[in-house]
């Protein structure tokens, strides 16, 4: 059994100050923020819905491009609907993100263009209304009056307004035109949707279409793209404009520059366009005339 004078001893002088220094250390390091804290915080861009599902590994490689070109930490932050992404956006949650036109147009006191995605040559895509192969009728969406119609998001140009706009154009009304319609919150679940026989139609984003036809071929059949739209700007690269300052710039910087190296024309090649561009005036001016139909009861 141990003896009470051997529980507690009388600290030596060397001992004495070597266990305060250790106590004068263990202060100052609770004076001092943690490592992460005093790291440079993360740059924060959100994603939507355009990315597929099978991307998620992509986007890791992407995360690390941006990092070693921006000499900082960069984060994606995924979320289901355009919406959320918005809200983050405005909310000062992120600092930037790959976002549609739509949503720009809506909020672009709030918002700067920072790059915009080259697409087979051209900062530009199309809507494409998709039905299924054996409807060999349909070549527009005013043929599918009173079918059931999926939509991909309610602040989506190629997939919610651009239908609208036509069936207004065409005289009918957005919504009664149809007997019922339905929002999926994703392209390529408008694409699934329509191919299990929940819809007799659907819009998307004729790049995400075109990418799953391209790299998921069965993912796509049995459809056929009915009717392509117009051009519009292609969906943007955006940052707030209360963050719109040097950091925008590299990373804006940093998008433009990812075909000038092999790693980050791989990534593009993955992503299924051919690089980033600086944004041109007037590049959106389309979906801003269908915003302001859509405000004046047309759309």
């Amino acid at each position: 059994m141990t003896r009470p004078d051997r529980l507690v001893q009388p600290l030596r002088p060397r001992n004495r100050r070597a266990v305060m220094a250790l106590g004068a250390a263990a202060c100052l390091g609770c004076a001092l923020p943690p490592r992460s804290a005093r790291a440079v915080a993360p740059l924060r861009f959100g994603t939507t819905p355009v990315f597929l599902n099978e991307q998620i590994a992509l986007l890791e490689r992407w995360q690390l491009h941006l990092e070693r070109q921006l000499g900082r930490p960069l984060l994606f932050v995924q979320r289901g609907s355009y919406r959320e992404i918005v809200d983050m956006l405005l909310g000062d949650a992120v600092e930037a993100a790959w976002l549609c036109g739509h949503p720009f147009v809506l909020h672009e006191a709030k918002l700067a263009v920072i790059a915009v995605p080259r697409y087979q040559g051209e900062p530009l895509y199309r809507s494409h209304l998709i039905v299924p192969s054996v409807d060999s009728t349909t070549r527009h969406v005013l043929d599918l009056r009173g079918r059931v119609f999926a939509y991909s998001d309610p602040l989506s140009n190629s997939g919610y307004l651009i239908p609208r706009a036509e069936i207004a154009a065409g005289g009918g009304r957005p919504a009664s035109f149809f007997r019922r319609t339905f929002f999926t919150f994703s392209h390529r679940k408008v694409v699934e949707a329509v191919r299990a026989g929940l819809a007799d139609g659907g819009a998307v984003d004729g790049y995400v279409w075109d990418t799953m036809a391209a790299q998921q071929p069965r993912s796509v059949e049995g459809l056929r793209v009915a009717w392509r739209s117009a051009p519009h700007g292609f969906p943007p690269v955006v940052a707030r404009r209360s963050w719109a300052g040097a950091d925008a710039q590299r990373l804006g910087r940093a998008l433009r520059e990812m075909s000038d190296t092999a790693s980050g024309r791989e990534i593009l090649q993955r992503l299924n366009i051919d690089g980033f561009d600086e944004p041109r005036v007037g590049q959106f001016e389309s979906i801003r005339a269908l915003q302001r139909s859509a405000e004046s009861g047309g759309g």
